[in-house]
């Protein structure tokens, strides 16, 4: 067997969050009567960290440091409670993830947001399946830094290119060749086919179980 290991990206890749998210944010801009933005546009924000998703959801006219400080602990006291309230898992994720672990495979859940709230969710929602649930510890080490993916690596005692990285984004593919893994991108997430192809994914699929033909 080529690979003894799968990283997983969380959002867009493991779980649709996009409405929690957006609900969130939305209710901070409600509350400071500024405009909301709707789900698709909220879409377009997501990737790099929820702080970068409040930075790009403020009116230009707001975008200083102070405001997106503000405005980023504000929508972290409301997600914090709600993250997992309409948080939904991906048709095909619980059987994948059955077919990975009777097969052995370590997994490890690697994400741009913020390192609790990534371990609730992965916990909550995937309970018996992953070895490694991480989040962003600091803005340094932010995807598409490989520094936390090759660190993950390393504790599930693999080398980097024993691992399949699987995620949605442009960020993804950057992290996984970054990393010198082998990328994955999926179409059923947040970005379109063109950019993970564009960004180097090795290889895409359209439903989870696709995966099991590259182990």
């Amino acid at each position: 067997m080529k690979f003894k290991a799968v990283l997983f990206d969380l959002d867009g890749t493991l779980v649709n969050s996009l409405i929690d998210i957006a609900d969130s944010i939305n209710k901070v801009l409600q509350e400071n009567q500024l405009p909301t933005h709707s789900y698709e546009v909220i879409n377009n924000f997501i990737g790099s960290g929820l702080r970068v998703l409040v930075t790009k959801a403020l009116p230009e006219s707001h975008r200083n440091e102070e405001n997106i400080e503000k405005f980023f602990q504000d929508m972290m006291l409301h997600y914090r409670d709600n993250c997992t309230n309409k948080t939904i898992v991906y048709e095909g994720i619980v059987e994948l993830l059955e077919e990975l672990k009777s097969r052995n495979i370590k997994m490890a859940i690697l994400s741009n947001k913020a390192d609790e709230l990534t371990k609730k969710i992965g916990l909550t929602l995937f309970p018996d399946y992953f070895d490694i649930v991480a989040g962003l510890k600091s803005e340094a080490t932010k995807k598409p830094n490989p520094e936390a993916a090759i660190r993950i690596c390393h504790d599930l005692e693999c080398t980097t290119e024993e691992v399949l990285y699987v995620g949605d984004s442009d960020i993804d593919m950057q992290t996984a060749k970054n990393a010198k893994m082998y990328a994955v991108g999926v179409t059923w997430g947040y970005r379109p086919e063109e950019e993970l192809l564009s960004e180097g994914a090795q290889s895409i699929i359209s439903h989870p179980l696709e995966l099991i033909e590259l182990l």
